[in-house]
């Protein structure tokens, strides 16, 4: 499975940075080098290196679970090159999620992020439009439906993001749900009748 790959790859390369400092500097999503100095692998090398055992184990959790499930979806819906475009979409992904970042901080030499948060919000937003109603355990304990989840979880990182408190790149969770949205829109459109009717079931 291309999840069980990606998650693999992204665990081993932030074992060998939190190894290597000088390694995880030239991967960081540094927007002044990006500009300045046109390291444009940034965008995407970011996204496979974490701050700490807990960022990185939080990241991988939710996404194995939306990430096994939306690769199925793939795999049914575009079964030629269903591999192929869902790497192309979790890389775009870590791409879209960051560059309104990027736009904001590219004069600011003293601006970092890392982490798989942009991609990660991507699969679930993604993975939500399929089945709104399915259920999510936050913090492993509390069921909410996936639809409120996505309510929550968008007024949260802007109201973060405005705070700007904790060093996390909240605007790359929201542009990264985005995104996920947008481009199942695009790659399947027909996703939104089977999202109405879901979500119309609960008024019947």
């Amino acid at each position: 499975m291309v999840s069980i790959l990606l998650i693999a790859l992204t665990i081993i390369i932030s074992l060998v940075a939190w190894q290597k400092p000088d390694l995880m500097g030239k991967m960081l999503m540094n927007p002044y080098r990006i500009q300045h100095r046109n390291e444009y692998w940034r965008f995407v090398s970011s996204g496979f290196i974490h701050a700490d055992f807990t960022h990185l184990f939080f990241n991988l959790f939710s996404f194995f679970f939306f990430g096994v499930q939306l690769e199925r979806i793939f795999n049914q819906l575009f079964p030629t090159f269903a591999s192929e475009l869902y790497i192309l979409f979790y890389v775009l992904a870590i791409v879209a999620a960051d560059f309104p970042t990027f736009n904001k901080h590219k004069n600011n030499p003293n601006y970092n992020s890392l982490g798989a948060s942009g991609a990660v919000s991507a699969v679930i937003f993604a993975g939500i439009l399929f089945f709104p109603l399915e259920p999510i355990y936050l913090f492993g304990v509390l069921k909410i439906p996936g639809i409120i989840y996505a309510g929550l979880f968008t007024w949260y990182s802007i109201e973060m993001d405005k705070r700007s408190r904790d060093f996390v790149n909240h605007s790359a969770h929201l542009y990264g749900g985005l995104f996920g949205i947008m481009a199942m829109t695009l790659l399947y459109p027909k996703v939104w009748i089977s999202f109405v009717e879901q979500i119309m079931s609960l008024l019947r």
